[in-house]
């Protein structure tokens, strides 16, 4: 690595990789791109294969980002609990949801996800959910679960089973 390289995460910690979720990161690699070294950050994704490599210098516009402050949570809770600030247009085509949630959970922000999956389970209690926008629901719901469970040091089917009580309106003390 050279000596301008910083590093703003370090081997070991956690990340959030947009659309991805947590990540742990395994190593900090140096590879030759068309004939410069590069750093790049090792991630590998919890909760399945993937490894992704993430070039140092890019990491922060890409969207790599700390886990959430546990401070930040009540503020996820609070926009699912929130029903008042969203109008679901049911008129709205599935691809089109599709594709506004698709880039929602792409800036790996954790209240735009909340809002996805706010909108997502109100929406299937009005409709019947396309294939897609089911699957958009539960990979918004995964990638919650995963982040306030390390953000909590928690154990995640907690965290779900917390989760799903708000969404169902049904949130006691957690």
């Amino acid at each position: 690595m050279s000596r301008g390289d910083v590093f703003e995460f370090k081997v070991g910690e956690l990340a959030v990789y947009p659309a991805h979720g947590v990540a742990l990161i395994q190593s900090i690699e140096k590879r030759k791109i068309s004939g410069e070294d590069q750093a790049f950050y090792v991630l590998k994704i919890l909760g399945s294969d993937a490894t992704i490599m993430v070039p140092v210098k890019n990491a922060s516009s890409l969207g790599m980002r700390r886990i959430m402050k546990k401070s930040m949570i009540p503020k996820v809770y609070s926009i699912l609990k929130d029903r008042k600030e969203i109008s679901l247009d049911t008129q709205t085509t599935w691809n089109r949801r599709y594709r506004e949630y698709t880039e929602r959970i792409k800036t790996g922000c954790a209240m735009e996800v909340a809002k996805v999956l706010r909108e997502l389970y109100l929406l299937k209690h009005d409709k019947e959910l396309s294939f897609g926008e089911r699957k958009m629901l539960d990979t918004a719901r995964n990638l919650l679960v995963k982040e306030i469970s390390a953000a909590k040091n928690a154990d995640e089917q907690k965290i779900a089973e917390e989760l799903d009580r708000i969404m169902q309106g049904k949130e006691g003390k957690s």
